[in-house]
């Protein structure tokens, strides 16, 4: 296991980077059929995984956190079976009850030093969204066992905090939303400002930009990646739904105008492009929280969750003029979101 430094990341000149800067690698952990993320549906569930992975081997490694030896063979049979190649996916037991690695995955910093390029990890503390889904406690330690396996320094601010709250552009500015980092399930000791202050101290970030409310269905309190996404350093896609019946157009007409009237770090507008959102899905007379900003970026493509849904097509297309210089993919979500989560949810990017 790594030391913990005392110093604050920002003053050593670390950042943390916006996704679409060069990987390494991508990082999953694993579902188990036993957990609570996918209740009587786990099956349809590993499918979706093996789809991802293997348009992600071509252009990336991917890193893999397993419950233990039995279950790392169950994955590699799954994904032999999917016709996706073992070569580029690396195992780890790292055990952890649930699949959400966006949330208690490691947080990666870079930062350039001498001439040499250089990263650490933030270890924020994770309380499964508000102490929602105990247990918790194997989540929690996953960046301090991926840290020793990359021997990376670790800092730890000693605050909550999930990767799927916070958006970065990789130039100074940080996207959230007050409905997810203000709520007293995560920090109730801290005030806005203490919290914008950690942000700073330990993602090397300057401007913190604050959205309102998440997406109706989300259970994470309203994660900024549900709503709106940097896809270049003055660019952000934001959800909008067109029905006026529809309870999510009030809320994403209220972050539309924010983010209209929002400035990045070097005081210019942002330029805010519109997605639609598909249309109702609903489990057991639960809204589940299927948006297609909820895509992960890569080297070389973009993976973008479709729900069998008209409006697929024209996300796609938005999508794919924006990442010009990428291939846009879209794959069903429609088995993943039944676990209240996307590709974006269960992935994390590690930096090169």
């Amino acid at each position: 296991m790594q030391s913990l430094s005392a110093e604050l990341p920002a003053k050593l000149g670390y950042r943390m980077p916006a996704e679409w800067e060069p990987h390494a690698a991508t990082w999953f952990t694993w579902p188990r059929p036993e957990g609570i993320s996918f209740p009587d549906k786990y099956d349809t569930v590993p499918p979706v995984y093996a789809e991802l992975i293997r348009h992600l081997t071509p252009v990336e490694e991917v890193n893999i956190n397993v419950w233990n030896a039995e279950m790392e063979e169950q994955v590699k049979k799954l994904l032999r079976k999917y016709q996706t190649p073992l070569e580029g996916v690396r195992f780890h037991h790292f055990p952890a009850y649930e699949p959400w690695c966006r949330d208690h995955g490691p947080i990666f910093l870079v930062r350039e030093q001498d001439g040499h390029h250089e990263r650490g990890i933030v270890v924020w503390g994770y309380n499964a969204w508000g102490n929602k889904y105990p247990p918790f406690d194997l989540d929690d330690v996953i960046p301090q066992h991926v840290a020793g396996l990359r021997r990376l320094p670790l800092f730890s601010p000693g605050i909550v905090m999930e990767g799927g709250s916070i958006e970065v552009n990789g130039r100074g500015t940080l996207l959230t939303t007050e409905a997810c980092l203000l709520n007293p399930n995560r920090n109730p000791q801290l005030n806005k400002s203490q919290i914008e202050q950690s942000l700073r101290d330990y993602l090397g970030v300057t401007n913190i930009l604050w959205l309102g409310e998440g997406i109706v269905g989300d259970d994470t309190d309203g994660h900024i990646d549900d709503l709106t996404r940097f896809v270049n350093p003055t660019t952000v896609v934001t959800v909008v739904e067109e029905d006026p019946r529809d309870a999510n157009h009030e809320l994403l007409q209220e972050n539309l105008k924010r983010l209209q009237r929002l400035r990045d770090q070097d005081g210019q507008r942002l330029r805010v492009v519109e997605l639609p959102m598909p249309r109702l899905i609903e489990h057991d007379g639960q809204r589940l929280p299927a948006s297609y900003a909820n895509f992960y970026i890569a080297n070389q493509i973009v993976l973008v969750p479709t729900y069998r849904d008209p409006n697929d097509a024209r996300a796609l297309a938005i999508l794919q003029k924006l990442f010009s210089d990428r291939r846009v993919i879209g794959v069903d979500s429609t088995e993943l979101i039944w676990g209240l989560g996307s590709f974006h949810c269960i992935s994390q990017q590690e930096p090169a």
